[in-house]
């Protein structure tokens, strides 16, 4: 269940590829946004309410396009206030605390977006409940990182980061209010799965961890 060395590395640098590129639009934007007085927290703060309210209003009413762009938009402030950030040297504890804690909720209000849609008008109550544990599990992907971490030990990595969900459940929700249903199902059904997986891999991660050290 766990990653081999050589695609945890590739990830790694596709990662690392990525955000460099998106540091050409981001960092230009953190710093007008500096130089107006905006901290990186109101950004993190604003973002997550744009999402969140986005989320709920957009995906329970069917407009899952609209939701779909407004919702990435405003996930943009996730990049932003970590550019601000680094830009101004006010990187802290608490701002990666206040990020994490805002992420999860923005996570939250996604899936339970689409959960309240599948379950009511979208008449999907199966797509309903898949959405429902990706909701679930995704905050358990996250509890053990943490939990793991209290306890000295690590818990990272896996199939399906927070990044991965967020992108697959994304393009899957656009496309189908594009017209395209059948690619949210198979969008979120593949979710269950890689999220699943990436539980599991998490204990084994610390399992062994455990082991070896006693």
């Amino acid at each position: 269940m766990t990653q081999s060395p050589d695609a945890s590395a590739d990830a790694v640098v596709g990662k690392a590829k990525a955000k460099h590129a998106a540091s050409f639009v981001v960092d230009p934007i953190a710093r007008a946004l500096l130089k107006a007085h905006i901290s990186p927290d109101a950004v993190t703060i604003f973002g997550t309410l744009g999402a969140v309210v986005a989320a709920l209003w957009c995906y329970p009413t069917g407009h899952l396009v609209a939701g779909t762009i407004i919702v990435s938009v405003f996930a943009l402030s996730d990049m932003l206030d970590g550019s601000m950030a680094r830009q101004s040297g006010r990187q802290s504890a608490w701002g990666a605390f206040l990020d994490s804690l805002l992420d999860r909720i923005t996570d939250a209000a996604i899936f339970a977006g689409l959960t309240i849609w599948f379950l009511g008008s979208g008449n999907e109550p199966i797509l309903g409940y898949a959405a429902l544990y990706c909701l679930a599990a995704g905050q358990v992907i996250s509890y053990a990182r943490a939990r793991a971490e209290g306890l000295g030990l690590q818990a990272s990595g896996g199939i399906a980061e927070r990044t991965e969900r967020l992108v697959v459940v994304m393009v899957a929700t656009g496309f189908s209010g594009l017209g395209v249903p059948f690619i949210q199902a198979i969008g979120l059904w593949v979710l269950v799965i890689a999220t699943t997986i990436t539980v599991i891999q998490r204990m084994v991660m610390v399992r062994r961890q455990v082991v070896d050290g006693q």
